[in-house]
């Protein structure tokens, strides 16, 4: 005979199923991350198992082109696998851009950026991403200064002459750009700013018409690529008035930098980047910041980089993401002061 004292009540076992079903997901709250960091770093040693891409949101022959493609010839020995470079030009870096911000999360498909990536989001008004929300920073590669250049008949040795004769005569001296938003348009719109003076934009549909104009007299001055430059130098047909960053270039000891030759606080460095989608994983991430990291240490990467007027750079994921949300704010204010927000 059964002794019906000693058998649970229908209450008692739900109470039970209850309490172990609370047990069973408190455990696999506290295993979940350690399962996902399982995971993680089970992807990463295995990572990558095929090619990977470096979109480059320009056409081939550009400064973030050579960038791009030297990064994915530096790569490929480091990762194990072809690393193929995917021109994609179109509204000034956008679509290219796009199409690795929306590409999925793995690592494989990754963005070749210059400053411009900062930029954009102050002179479109409807951009199909954020520059800094919907990618995640790997590696800064390098950076690069540039020059302004004057032609042989504006009588200014310094900025500070430039400056002078600028405000003398407001709106008549001109000056050449790669296009409206480019860097070299802003550049010199950064100058307009701090220096408080009206000079007259000639945008051109690139720096070699640009240059070729300032050289023939049709424009007063250029802030110019080092590359392009030189050999304009060595001939006389422009004039080195100084140099857009915070020091001055190895190349050319000589030619002081715009802030210390007449405009204090003047600083403009150009950028070159490699991001990926937002989403991507931290250990794919500091897989790819690593193998950047080093081949940028590189004697053969810092003379190909210099030879093309840039100096190499590296560093942490979050350094590079810091100098992009500075150039948003940076950016955005000098093109709210030049009239070209949101055109």
């Amino acid at each position: 005979m059964v002794d019906l004292g000693e058998m649970p009540s229908p209450l008692h076992c739900r109470v039970g199923k209850a309490q172990r079903a609370h047990t069973l997901l408190a455990w696999a709250r506290c295993a979940l991350p350690t399962l996902l960091l399982v995971i993680a770093s089970a992807q990463a040693q295995t990572y990558p198992t095929r090619p990977l891409r470096i979109v480059v949101p320009y056409a081939p022959g550009g400064g973030i082109d050579f960038v791009g493609r030297l990064t994915a010839l530096q790569l490929q020995p480091l990762m194990g696998q072809n690393v193929i470079v995917d021109n994609r030009p179109g509204a000034g870096g956008i679509v290219g851009s796009d199409v690795v911000a929306k590409a999925a999360p793995d690592g494989y498909t990754l963005l070749a950026v210059p400053i411009s990536h900062a930029v954009n989001v102050s002179l479109t008004s409807k951009m199909p991403f954020h520059p800094e929300k919907d990618f995640a920073p790997i590696v800064h590669i390098a950076s690069t200064a540039n020059i302004v250049l004057l032609h042989p008949s504006v009588p200014a040795r310094n900025a500070a002459e430039l400056v002078k004769l600028a405000r003398a005569r407001p709106g008549e001296l001109t000056f050449a750009s790669g296009g409206t938003g480019s860097s070299t348009h802003l550049a010199t719109e950064l100058l307009k700013m701090l220096a408080k003076i009206d000079l007259l934009h000639v945008p051109y549909k690139g720096g070699g018409p640009a240059l070729t104009d300032l050289i023939g007299g049709q424009v007063s001055m250029y802030f110019a690529s080092l590359p392009a430059a030189a050999p304009h130098l060595k001939s006389g047909r422009v004039r080195a008035l100084a140099v857009s960053g915070k020091q001055r270039v190895a190349t050319l000891p000589d030619v002081p930098t715009v802030n210390e030759s007449g405009v204090p606080g003047y600083d403009f460095i150009g950028w070159y980047g490699l991001l990926a989608p937002a989403a991507t994983t931290a250990a794919v991430l500091a897989r790819l910041n690593a193998e950047a990291n080093k081949f940028i240490k590189t004697k053969e990467f810092s003379d190909r980089i210099s030879a093309d007027g840039a100096e190499p750079a590296g560093g942490t994921a979050e350094a590079f993401g810091a100098l992009i949300r500075a150039d948003i704010v940076k950016w955005a204010a000098v093109v709210k002061h030049a009239g070209l927000a949101g055109k």
